[in-house]
């Protein structure tokens, strides 16, 4: 393969005289982290409330959240992207519209509740099972020690049920992270669109991709590591097994 390969390229100043193009993607990785980050927590918080929905008493509360889920489960995350950032702005009063195309990172914050909002739809399946997979006597417990059923899910049911999908919650954090790449389609400037300016500018597109993925491969080893110490610390004695596996001969 006839390829110049130049890791020297890191340390060159790129076309806006600031920063070298290691600080470029260093600035995307800034990015993908405040983008992945303030998703999560939407995420988290709004996938935890209808993932409790739908493991209430309430038929109609259950069928709110169950729609909920569908609709943003199955509607790929590139076309919900593009809705809410071409396409709102057009459907909204005048005022509005205007306002939300004229406002300053515009395609941050709407990388933020797109991916927030479809993240949450699966945080909430995760969180109804978790607390589907408890005994049944907890909930009646809670119930008959004169606690509340909004007590019973925030004192019992959720701290247990939290515990058991950490794993799961792990991996859907590492997915927000990967899929904030797709952020660069309405010109969001994170890693891998930092990347992809990179190697437009010094046609050194295996230098780029590797940096990113390198940074990518170090983001997910740290939150990995990171959530098993969690997961260590939380886990509950004789409930949830935490370490490595038995081996029986």
């Amino acid at each position: 393969m006839n390829y110049n390969w130049n890791w020297g390229i890191f340390f060159e100043l790129s076309p806006d005289g600031r920063y070298t193009y290691l600080e470029t993607l260093l600035i995307g990785t800034w990015w993908t982290l405040a983008t992945a980050m303030s998703a999560w927590a939407i995420a988290l918080a709004l996938g935890s409330f209808v993932g409790v929905l739908r493991t209430t008493p309430s038929p109609w509360l259950v069928r709110l959240g169950n729609a909920y889920v569908e609709l943003f489960r199955n509607i790929p995350l590139l076309v919900q992207l593009f809705l809410w950032y071409f396409v709102l702005p057009e459907v909204v009063p005048g005022a509005i519209g205007t306002w939300l195309k004229q406002m300053p990172n515009a395609s941050f914050y709407t990388a933020v509740v797109c991916l927030g909002l479809y993240t949450s739809a699966r945080v909430a399946e995760q969180v109804k099972a978790g607390i589907l997979s408890l005994r049944g006597g907890q909930r009646m417990a809670g119930l008959a020690m004169g606690l509340t059923l909004g007590q019973t899910y925030r004192y019992v049911l959720l701290p247990m049920a939290f515990r058991i999908i950490l794993p799961p919650l792990t991996s859907e954090f590492l997915n927000i992270i990967k899929n904030s790449a797709v952020a660069l389609t309405i010109g969001l400037i994170e890693l891998t669109a930092a990347a992809r300016s990179m190697q437009e500018f010094t046609f050194q597109v295996f230098e780029a991709f590797t940096g990113a993925t390198i940074i990518y491969i170090i983001l997910n080893m740290v939150i990995v590591n990171l959530m098993r110490v969690l997961e260590r610390r939380v886990a509950v004695p004789g409930y949830i097994s935490i370490g490595k596996p038995v081996v029986t001969h």
